[in-house]
Order: C-alpha cells, then structure tokens, then sequence
C-alpha cells in the first residue's frame, strides 16, 4: 500500500525532532543528576530515559499520518527501544552511544549482502519513489553501503575517542548533516539513471 502524502516540513519534523530534542535536553541538563531508588542518574541517561518514549510517540504519529513505516524506520526504533534500554536499565551510556554504529553496520551488511547477490535492496522497497534503472540502484547501493560503513566506522571513533558533549553535537549535527549532503551529491547519478514517469 503506497503511502498517505503528508507535509514535508511536518514529516521532517517527526523524524528529526525527537534527536533536537535530545541536543537541547542535554545541553540544558548534562550536569544535572536525579537519584532514584538509590541509584543516580546523570544528564545523559535522563535524556535517554526520555528519547525513547518520545520516538516511539512520534514514529507512532507518522505511521498513523501516512500508513506505513519504512523497514529502515522500524529498525531504527527497535535499536532506540534495545540500547537506549540498556542505557537507562544499566545506567551506562556506552549502549546508546553505540546505537548509529549498530544500525548503520547493519544496513550496510544488508546491502552489501544484496550486491554479493546481484541485487539491490534499495530498489525492492525504493523503486516506486524513485525510478531508476537497475544500473543506477547498483552503483547507488554500493556507495550507500560504503557511506554507512563509513558513518559505523566514524560513530566508533567519536564516542570511544572523545568526550559526551562531543559525540552528542557529533551524532545531532554531523551524522545528520552527512546524510544529507550525500544524498544530495548523487543527483548527476539519478539525472543519468532516472526514468522519467508517464504524466497523469
């Protein structure tokens, strides 16, 4: 089933919200510390506590709004729900520090797996939004597959190398920005692969 068309700046703002949220959350409480049932809890993992019932709301909005979630989306949300879970159950961090790196690896193990098959993930569940020949989904598969490797890779290095503060402006603004900026650069690619769609 296709899905409901909704406002673009209010889909971004479902998707994107949540992690401002936590930016600012942060920013406002990383020094903060709440006790609670004998254990305390810093900034960091109240906002967690907090991320994820937020997310689950707001990817609940969007699946109500346009009738169906992404795999990607759904996977998203259960790595939320799993490390973001550790974090606040094990007050340790680290579990959703490593949370991009888990699912970034995993879609580029995904699509790297389809490649090795001849296949392109991307277009099975893309090609209807985004016509292309299945040359172009290929050579877009490989280089999203490495960009995530990539990201994965880089995730590991900030948190594991460098402050809190750090890995939070760097996972709000950097690994945001990044996919932005990449999916940008391949218009040449879809401008030489695209199909042009019959006009209704």
């Amino acid at each position: 089933m296709a899905a409901k068309k909704i406002n673009p700046w209010l889909k971004l703002g479902l998707e994107l919200g949540p992690v401002l949220l936590f930016f600012v959350g942060f920013s406002r409480f990383k020094d903060s510390t709440v006790v609670f049932g004998g254990q305390a809890y810093h900034g960091f993992i109240l906002m967690t506590a907090l991320f994820i019932p937020l997310m689950i709301v707001t990817t609940a909005i969007l699946w109500k709004l346009t009738g169906q979630l992404s795999k990607m989306q759904v996977v998203t949300l259960v790595l939320v729900i799993v490390f973001g879970g550790l974090s606040v159950w094990l007050n340790d961090e680290r579990f959703f520090k490593m949370k991009p790196t888990m699912i970034y690896a995993l879609f580029a193990a995904i699509l790297g797996w389809g490649l090795m098959r001849g296949k392109s993930y991307m277009q099975l569940v893309m090609e209807e939004a985004l016509p292309m020949r299945h040359e172009g989904w290929m050579i877009l598969t490989r280089r999203v597959a490495l960009f995530f490797a990539g990201l994965a890779i880089a995730n590991e290095v900030v948190w594991r190398t460098m402050s809190t503060e750090t890995w939070v402006s760097f996972k709000t603004f950097v690994l945001t920005g990044a996919l932005f900026a990449f999916f940008m650069t391949q218009g040449k690619l879809f401008e030489t692969y695209g199909i042009d769609k019959p006009e209704e």
